[in-house]
């Protein structure tokens, strides 16, 4: 295990992390260094953007998993390196676009009520449809 590796384990474990936070973290870092083939000590923030293209571009990862990555890189250069000369708010956060749930029109609704297999699933789709209750709520009533 190398000295970086140690530290970075050692401060995960002071701030009690989670143990697959972790793990996440100390891969993402491993990933980090494996691409350049340099310790991330001697990296900055530009290589740091290009591993980001990296991820989307050549990786095709999700943009949750690059924000963990990136979030585990943020950690290492703050708080285990403690370097200031990097400016992180220069590296733009990816955000998932938001998409619009799908609505059933009224023949869809109706298909899908009079396909119920019994009087009991017929109910509970109609309380739904007519409720907007969660699954888990309607779940939970008394009657």
């Amino acid at each position: 295990m190398t000295p970086l590796r140690e530290r970075m384990m050692e401060e995960l474990r002071r701030r009690n992390f989670n143990p697959d936070t972790a793990r996440g973290y100390v891969h993402a870092v491993a990933q980090f260094a494996a691409y350049f083939n340099k310790s991330p000590e001697f990296l900055g923030v530009e290589e740091i953007g290009q591993f980001q293209l990296h991820l989307l571009d050549e990786k095709k990862l999700a943009l949750g998993t690059i924000a963990l990555r990136m979030g585990a890189l943020r950690f290492l250069y703050k708080r285990v390196l403690k370097r200031r000369d990097l400016d992180f708010e220069n590296l733009p956060l990816l955000k998932t676009p938001k998409k619009l749930p799908v609505v059933l029109s009224p023949e869809e609704v109706t298909r899908l009520i009079e396909a119920a297999p019994n009087l009991l699933y017929r109910t509970i789709l109609m309380l739904l449809y007519a409720t907007g209750l969660r699954r888990t709520e309607a779940s939970r009533l008394k009657v």
